[in-house]
C-alpha cells in the first residue's frame, strides 16, 4: 500500500495490479487490504495518478468492492466520481473496469443513489449499448 501511495509512477501502477490481484475473489484479504488503508489510497491513485496507475487503480477498488463493508468504504472515500469519470473518458479497460465497480457498489441502496446523483446512469448506458464485450457485460 506505500507504494501505491508514494512509489514512482510504475510502483504506484505495480502496487495497484499487486493489490487488485490480492483482493480478487479472496474475502480474508480484501478484509486485511482495507484495513491497512488501502481504499483512500486507491482513489487517490484512480484521480490523480497517470493513466496505467488509474486503470490499475480501478482494477483493484473493483475487486475489493465485492465486499460488503467495502462497498462503504469505497464510497465513503469519494470513489464514485472518479469511477463515473473513467467510465465516460478512459481506457476501453478502465472503463470496464470503472463500470464493473460501479455495479459492485450499486448493491449498497445508499450508493445507488450517489452513482445516479453522480452522472453514471448515461455513460454505463453508452457502455452497454456501444463498448468493449466485456464493458457491455460490467455495464449492464
Amino acid at each position: 500500500v506505500d507504494l501505491a501511495k508514494n512509489g514512482t509512477d510504475g510502483a504506484k501502477e505495480a502496487a495497484a495490479v499487486a493489490i487488485e490481484i490480492l483482493a480478487f475473489n479472496n474475502i480474508d484479504n480484501q478484509v486485511l487490504i482495507a484495513a491497512v488503508g488501502a481504499i483512500p489510497t486507491l482513489v487517490e491513485l484512480a484521480t490523480t495518478g497517470t493513466s496505467g496507475a488509474r486503470s490499475a487503480a480501478i482494477g483493484a477498488l473493483r475487486s475489493l468492492s465485492t465486499n460488503a463493508d467495502n462497498k462503504v468504504s469505497i464510497a465513503a472515500a469519494g470513489a464514485i466520481p472518479p469511477l463515473v469519470e473513467l467510465a465516460k473518458n478512459g481506457t476501453d479497460g478502465a472503463k470496464e473496469a470503472a463500470a464493473g465497480a460501479l455495479g459492485n457498489l450499486a448493491y449498497n441502496a445508499d450508493n445507488r443513489v450517489s452513482i445516479a446523483a453522480a452522472g453514471a446512469i448515461p455513460p454505463l448506458v453508452e457502455l452497454a449499448k456501444n463498448g468493449t464485450d466485456g464493458a457491455k457485460e460490467a455495464a449492464a
